[in-house]
C-alpha cells in the first residue's frame, strides 16, 4: 500500500515541477514583451510628439530639428558623405580613436588600480598626484594634447584614454581594497606567491568592480574622441557635428548623435557579453544594472 502511494507521488511531484517551470518561462516571456512594448511605446511617444510639435509650429524646427528631417539628413550623410570624406570613414575614425583610447585607458587603469590597491605606500605617494590630474578639466587636457601632437588621431586617443583611465582606476583600486583579507591570508599560508595571489585571488575578486566600470568607460572614450575632434581634427564624427553646428543644421547634429548612440549601445552589448563570460562563476543577483 505504501509502495503504491510513494510511486504515485513521484509523477505528481514531477508534474508540479514541470508546471511551475513552464509558468516561470511564460512569466519571463511576458515580462520581456512588456518591457519591449514599453520601450517602443516611449520612443514612439517622444518621436511622434517631437514631429507633431515641430509640424504645428509649437517648437521651431530651425533650432531643434525634426525627426523626418533628421532621417533624411542621415540618409544623405550615408549616401553622399561629408566634405571631409565618406560618412563611413568619419565613423571609423571616431571608433578607431575610441577603441584604442579605451584599451589604453582600461589597461593602465587596471594595472595602476591593482598596484596601488595592494600597496599603501604607493597609494600615499601617488594618490595626491592622481587626484590633482583628475581635477584638471578634460577640455584643457585636450587642448594641451592638440598643441603637443597636432590634429591627428594621437591627441584624441590620449584624451579618450585619460577619461577611461580614471573611471577604471578608481573602480579597480576600490575592488582590490574590498578583497576579503581572510582569503588573502589563507592563500599566503598555503604558499601562494604574490603573482599567484594577484592572478587567482585579487584580480578575480576585483573583476566585478572592473567590469562595472567598463560599461560607462566606453561612453567616456567616445566623449574623449569627440571632444578632441571638435577642438581640432581632419575627420571624425566630432568634426561632422561641429560643421553642422556652424552651418545651423540641427538635423545634421541629431543624425550624427543617433549614429554615436548606436555605436555606444553596440559596445555596451559586447561588454555585457564579456561580463557574462568572465563572471559566469558568480551567482546571479538581481542588481539594478542587470534590470536595465
Amino acid at each position: 500500500m505504501s509502495t503504491t502511494s510513494t510511486a504515485s507521488a513521484v509523477p505528481v511531484a514531477d508534474g508540479g515541477h514541470a508546471s511551475a517551470s513552464a509558468a516561470a518561462k511564460r512569466a519571463a516571456r511576458r515580462r520581456v514583451a512588456l518591457v519591449w512594448a514599453g520601450r517602443i511605446g516611449l520612443a514612439a511617444f517622444v518621436i511622434g510628439g517631437w514631429q507633431a510639435f515641430t509640424t504645428w509650429g509649437i517648437v521651431d524646427p530651425f533650432f531643434f530639428g525634426q525627426p523626418s528631417g533628421i532621417w533624411q539628413r542621415l540618409i544623405d550623410l550615408f549616401q553622399n558623405g561629408t566634405e571631409f570624406g565618406s560618412f563611413y570613414a568619419n565613423i571609423w575614425t571616431t571608433i578607431q580613436e575610441a577603441l584604442i583610447g579605451f584599451a589604453l585607458g582600461a589597461g593602465t587603469g587596471v594595472v595602476f588600480g591593482v598596484a596601488l590597491g595592494q600597496s599603501r605606500y604607493l597609494s600615499d605617494v601617488l594618490g595626491p598626484y592622481i587626484k590633482m590630474v583628475n581635477a584638471i578639466p578634460r577640455i584643457v587636457l585636450g587642448s594641451i594634447f592638440i598643441v603637443a601632437f597636432g590634429i591627428g588621431v594621437t591627441p584624441k586617443i590620449l584624451l579618450a584614454a585619460v577619461l577611461v583611465f580614471f573611471i577604471v582606476f578608481f573602480n579597480a583600486f576600490q575592488g582590490v581594497r574590498e578583497v576579503d583579507r581572510n582569503i588573502l591570508a589563507n592563500a599566503r599560508v598555503l604558499g601562494a606567491s604574490q603573482l599567484q595571489i594577484i592572478r587567482h585571488v585579487i584580480v578575480p575578486s576585483a573583476l566585478t568592480w572592473i567590469i562595472a566600470s567598463l560599461h560607462s568607460a566606453f561612453g567616456f572614450a567616445i566623449v574623449g574622441a569627440l571632444v578632441g575632434e571638435v577642438l581640432g581634427a581632419q575627420s571624425g564624427l566630432g568634426l561632422v557635428i561641429k560643421t553642422a553646428q556652424n552651418n545651423f543644421d540641427p538635423n545634421g547634429v541629431f543624425a550624427t548623435m543617433l549614429v554615436i548612440a548606436v555605436i555606444v549601445l553596440g559596445a555596451e552589448w559586447l561588454i555585457g557579453k564579456l561580463e557574462h563570460r568572465l563572471l559566469s562563476w558568480r551567482p546571479p543577483a538581481p542588481t539594478e544594472a542587470n534590470s536595465l
